[in-house]
């Protein structure tokens, strides 16, 4: 992947619908749900624009990194 540009906090704390399941999963942490654009390399090679959702936590990092949309037609 490319470097993640315009990064946006949308959701964090009890606004997260998942946060019980992360704080299992990964620990407990400052949950955020975060978004961005970067480009991306797909399973068959091709590279694309895409926006991407994730979770992240002070101490644990970037997780669970899911493409939503492409951008490019």
């Amino acid at each position: 992947m490319g470097k993640i540009r315009q990064t946006e906090t949308f959701a964090r704390g009890s606004a997260i619908r998942e946060l019980t399941r992360l704080r299992k999963v990964h620990g407990l942490g400052n949950w955020r749900k975060c978004k961005g654009f970067a480009i991306v390399r797909l399973s068959d090679g091709t590279l694309r624009d895409a926006e991407l959702h994730w979770y992240e936590a002070n101490g644990i990092g970037k997780r669970e990194f899911k493409i939503k949309r492409y951008l490019d037609i």
